[in-house]
């Protein structure tokens, strides 16, 4: 089985099915003969991953300009939306930012300041809000425990249920992105 792979500074390894390619992420100091053993161990995971790759619709891309415009329209509607939240939440912000990300819905920092992808439109409003729930929970807590959950929830009561809908519906949104 043929496959590529890239080390980093992270510490354990983890297998990548995109576009009918397998990647192994693996830290730097493991050795080939060890990769060769996880992929081994993953075979079976592997090849039902690459049917079902297959097997996707492929789904029009979205141009530049209806980019442009969808990145538009989230400035519009984003940022009224989390005002919204962030008042139930009790939290305060600093900066919105839209972006074009592959891999990312929404992010916090620790400045306060929160980026949300524009393809975020595209999800049901229910999804959307979701993600900047989770986003605004992250300004009292700036991790994934217990205690940012039983808040996300509080807000959200149907979070899970979104989340499950953005894993599994979001990465045929992300396939519409303009390839650069």
């Amino acid at each position: 089985m043929q496959y590529r792979i890239i080390r980093s500074d992270r510490k354990t390894v983890a297998l990548q099915i995109k576009a009918g390619e397998v990647t192994v992420r693996a830290p730097r100091a493991m050795r080939d003969d060890e990769i060769a053993a996880f992929v081994a161990r993953h075979e079976d995971w592997i090849r039902k991953k690459l049917a079902t790759s297959h097997a996707k619709p492929s789904v029009p891309a979205i141009t530049e300009e209806g980019m442009r415009l969808l990145t538009k329209r989230a400035h519009e509607i984003i940022p009224p939306r989390v005002k919204h939240y962030a008042a139930l939440i009790g939290v305060d912000y600093n900066r919105i930012a839209i972006r074009h990300q592959k891999t990312k819905w929404g992010s916090c920092s620790g400045k306060k300041n929160l980026n949300f992808n524009c393809l975020l439109l595209l999800t049901p409003t229910e999804v959307m809000d979701s993600v900047i729930i989770h986003e605004l929970c992250h300004l009292k807590y700036m991790n994934h425990s217990k205690e940012f959950y039983n808040e996300v929830l509080r807000v959200c009561p149907d979070y899970k249920t979104h989340n499950l809908w953005l894993k599994k519906n979001g990465p045929g949104i992300i396939r519409r992105m303009p390839q650069k």
